[in-house]
């Protein structure tokens, strides 16, 4: 089986050097309709956009990425064709949630009410977290809701009302593009600091960068961006922590989401996939805000980021895995 390969994905070569594949490693400007025409499987991240312009007329019926994100893959376009799709959930969420900790600690170490839109991976451990640091915890996660009921669950109105600090973790669709809008911001009553570790666009550039001048927003930590690498200036020079895309940029993250590529191409080739991401490193029941901020020197990626704005993606291809709480 030909399989086309981001040559990003660190630790997969390894795994995949078990299975019957010929790989062909390759940066993802060059993953081409013509590169990929007569390869049957792709194993990507987020850069490399899988739709019908990437994919007509090719030979693929099977695409893992090795992200939890999807929304770089056009999902009904590959129903349709029959491709296989696998994605690698939660492989990066003790990553994000330290990320979420050491912003809190460095914009709002006062906080008392933390609100968290979105409680599945990350969100969970956030939660998790949180509740054992003292902090009172309001989560917003309608499909939740609906499925185990209303007790413990808010709407967005009553985190906007009382949170100190907002942070998000949906994953990016129709129901949650621009998300935190400009109506939503409107809504804010205790100037909280906004986070964002999930997708640039679940919130509104422009009307976040309106929320920071008019004082509705107190302050702004920011991992993704809209339009990337291309992004705002504007919420860039306002942002108190500002990174390029890293959040769930550990060492564990990366392998346990190369061992999900790899298991769920097993999977497509009838082998018994190995269950080994769950092994990678024991996520901490609790964990306190001064382990968070000492963990991981968010200052540090921050200022790289405004010094080299410009570089975006170099700092992101380019960054130093860290190490998980």
């Amino acid at each position: 089986m030909k399989l086309i390969v981001e040559n990003k994905i660190p630790h997969i070569a390894p795994l995949l050097a078990e299975l019957p594949v010929e790989p062909l490693f390759l940066p993802p400007e060059a993953i081409t309709r013509d590169a990929i025409s007569d390869a049957e499987g792709l194993i990507v991240r987020t850069r490399t956009r899988c739709d019908a312009a990437l994919l007509d007329g090719t030979a693929v019926r099977f695409i893992a990425t090795a992200t939890i994100g999807t929304d770089h893959i056009d999902l009904d376009y590959c129903r349709r064709r029959g491709i296989t799709v696998a994605s690698a959930p939660g492989c990066n969420a003790p990553a994000v949630a330290q990320w979420v900790f050491a912003a809190l600690a460095a914009v709002r170490p006062d906080a008392q009410t933390l609100g968290i839109v979105g409680c599945g991976h990350v969100g969970s451990i956030v939660e998790r977290w949180g509740r054992a640091m003292g902090l009172r915890i309001l989560v917003n996660d309608p499909p939740r809701a609906m499925r185990e009921g209303p007790e413990g669950f808010c709407d967005l109105a009553t985190i906007a009302r009382e949170a100190d600090v907002i942070t998000f973790h949906t994953p990016l669709d129709a129901t949650t593009r621009h998300l935190a809008s400009r109506e939503f911001f409107a809504a804010l009553r205790r100037r909280p600091a906004i986070f964002n570790a999930a997708r640039g666009a679940i919130v509104d550039t422009s009307a976040l960068v309106e929320a920071l001048d008019k004082g509705l927003a107190g302050a702004a930590a920011i991992d993704c961006w809209e339009n990337e690498p291309n992004i705002s200036a504007a919420l860039l020079e306002r942002a108190a922590v500002a990174t390029p895309h890293i959040a769930g940029y550990s060492r564990q993250g990366k392998m346990r989401a190369s061992i999900m590529a790899a298991d769920a191409l097993r999977r497509y080739l009838g082998m018994a996939p190995t269950g080994a991401a769950e092994s990678v490193h024991r996520v901490p029941e609790t964990v306190s805000l001064a382990e968070a901020a000492a963990s991981y020197d968010i200052a540090a990626d921050t200022a790289l980021l405004r010094a080299r704005t410009a570089e975006f993606e170099a700092l992101r291809n380019g960054y130093r895995l860290r190490e998980e709480l």
